[in-house]
């Protein structure tokens, strides 16, 4: 019986791990569509490669190119 509720908890905790994932790639995809400037082809790539590269990609947008932005564009 406690293997099994250990089990569930388990599941239950990854399961909102990669939800949270989940949920912070489509935030980043969403920001870099929305708030990124109109020149040349940077949303584009960012956007390519957060979708091709999931989580690490989303990652890399967040913490390279956002803060960038922010600075130079204050969005």
């Amino acid at each position: 019986m406690i293997e099994f509720l250990v089990g569930c908890l388990i599941s239950l905790i990854s399961g909102v791990f990669w939800l949270a994932l989940t949920v912070f790639m489509v935030w980043m995809i969403i920001d870099c569509a929305t708030k990124e400037t109109r020149e040349g082809n940077e949303r584009l790539i960012w956007i390519l490669i957060t979708v091709f590269v999931p989580y690490i990609g989303a990652a890399a947008y967040y913490l390279i190119r956002r803060p960038e932005r922010i600075r130079a564009f204050g969005s």
